[in-house]
């Protein structure tokens, strides 16, 4: 039972997990394990310790909240990091991809035009040769 460490001391009364100290009334309770923080009639937070004597409920809520934030905004910050660095490589991989996919475009069409060329110039070399004008092409 707490209440038998009422009026003795914090580290007496925290020995048991149970327990609850109440630093302004020098009480011990039955921790209210139904609730997340102790209702301000059993004893105010700034007075309240559990686990530890030199941290008061108050400092620690306080305290993590502090550190959920920095680590939420951490998150956060890392996140954007990411995801900017994601997007500039994909900006930057892109016009790369889209310049090499040009370039064989172009050159898949400069190969098919010697291709006709060549295939234009020896049609007319057979013409001139089956009517008998022949001529010196330089081109």
């Amino acid at each position: 039972d707490c209440s038998q460490y009422t009026n003795k001391s914090c580290e007496e009364c925290l020995k048991n997990v149970t327990c609850l100290w109440c630093a302004s009334s020098r009480r011990c309770v039955e921790y209210p394990v139904r609730r997340i923080l102790p209702p301000a009639d059993l004893c105010e937070l700034r007075s309240a310790r559990w686990g530890v004597c030199w941290v008061n409920f108050e400092a620690l809520i306080i305290a993590m909240s502090v550190v959920g934030g920095i680590i939420l905004i951490t998150l956060g910050v890392c996140c954007c990091c990411c995801c900017k660095k994601k997007s500039k490589k994909q900006v930057s991989e892109g016009p790369d991809k889209e310049d090499e996919r040009m370039a064989r475009e172009r050159e898949k069409r400069r190969v098919r035009q010697e291709e006709r060329r060549a295939e234009m110039k020896s049609r007319h070399d057979e013409i001139r040769r089956k009517y008998g004008t022949v001529l010196n092409h330089s081109h």
